[in-house]
């Protein structure tokens, strides 16, 4: 069984590329075959493994205008079992470009037919809002994992996603379900910290991961070296979060099966 997994989150700064990115080469380092699709205009998942944007020739914006196939975007074993498909800035222009194309919320979903059995995962990077290409990867999607930075307005974004996940498995995705919350940033120093763990675990009825990923300096100087947390400081408590945030997303993948 493969898995199609949505890293999503409408409010920006909350460790969703970094979440992608590690949970990504996580997987890939516990051997599991992994397809990581950067879907932010920003490409920070793209720089995040050094991938010059200079030196791609075809990335995720080519295939959303239908001038490329998926397949030959990919940047094959980035990292052992681990693929990545880029993307840049021009990928912004989609809303505008494909206002007007029939099925446009399903151009993803389409392209990765033809290669979403090959990986055992299948991780889409989202950009922080809600737009054409969360929508893309809500449609192409069977899981959202929600990375919910520990601070004061986490549980008012979340319920937004919520609303936004709802609506989509009623109109566009009926398969679409959210795979569960992982808490980013947290810094056990703080008050704060503790009460927004203990506030959404009140209010809300999704699985929370019990990987907490700490609010850590190596965390966030890995990708200015290109890399992600296990290689650039595997003893880490970020790596060591993010190698946890695997192993149970593995566990929840079989218990599925």
């Amino acid at each position: 069984m493969n898995r199609t997994i949505i890293v999503a989150n409408q409010k920006g700064g909350v460790g969703k590329t970094t979440t992608a990115i590690n949970l990504a080469a996580c997987l890939a380092a516990r051997k599991r075959s992994v397809l990581l699709i950067d879907m932010d205009p920003q490409g920070n998942t793209t720089s995040g493994f050094d991938v010059r944007r200079e030196s791609v020739q075809k990335d995720i914006y080519d295939v959303m205008l239908g001038e490329a196939k998926l397949e030959d975007t990919i940047i094959r074993d980035i990292r052992p079992k681990l693929s990545l498909i880029p993307s840049d800035v021009n990928l912004a222009a989609c809303e505008i470009q494909l206002s007007e194309t029939e099925d446009r919320n399903y151009i993803l979903k389409k392209a990765l037919e033809s290669v979403r059995t090959k990986y055992e995962y299948v991780i889409i990077d989202c950009p922080p809002s809600l737009n054409i290409l969360t929508l893309n990867a809500m449609c192409a999607g069977d899981t959202v994992l929600v990375p919910l930075q520990c601070e004061y307005y986490a549980l008012e974004g979340l319920a937004q996603l919520m609303r936004t996940v709802k609506l989509v498995s009623e109109r566009l995705n009926p398969h679409l379900i959210i795979e569960g919350i992982v808490f980013t940033m947290y810094d056990p120093r703080t008050k704060l910290a503790g009460q927004v763990v203990e506030n959404v675990k009140q209010n809300t009825d999704k699985k929370i991961y019990k990987a907490i990923i700490p609010r850590n300096v190596r965390l966030a100087e890995a990708p200015s070296y290109g890399m992600p947390i296990i290689e650039y400081d595997p003893r880490s408590s970020g790596a060591k979060g993010y190698d946890l945030l695997a192993k149970k997303v593995m566990k929840y993948h079989y218990s599925r099966s």
